[in-house]
């Protein structure tokens, strides 16, 4: 199931990947040091979610001409 288009130019750059998948798993820490574990949860979903797709599994488009 694809969630969002890991094919799109602006995933293209390593670093926007990475700032994605940690931006997420800092809210995740965030919501639990604020005492909201299910909004932790949720945000650790998404950030692993993120993780697997972006960084794991990505593939870059070959030949994509922009």
């Amino acid at each position: 199931m694809k969630i969002f288009d890991t094919s799109h130019p602006f995933f293209q750059p390593l670093w926007r990947r990475v700032v994605i998948v940690v931006f997420a798993l800092g809210w995740a820490m965030f919501e639990l040091s604020m005492g909201a574990p299910m909004w932790a949860i949720a945000f650790a979903a998404i950030g692993i979610y993120c993780a697997w797709a972006l960084l794991i599994n990505y593939r870059p488009e070959q030949g994509r001409q922009e």
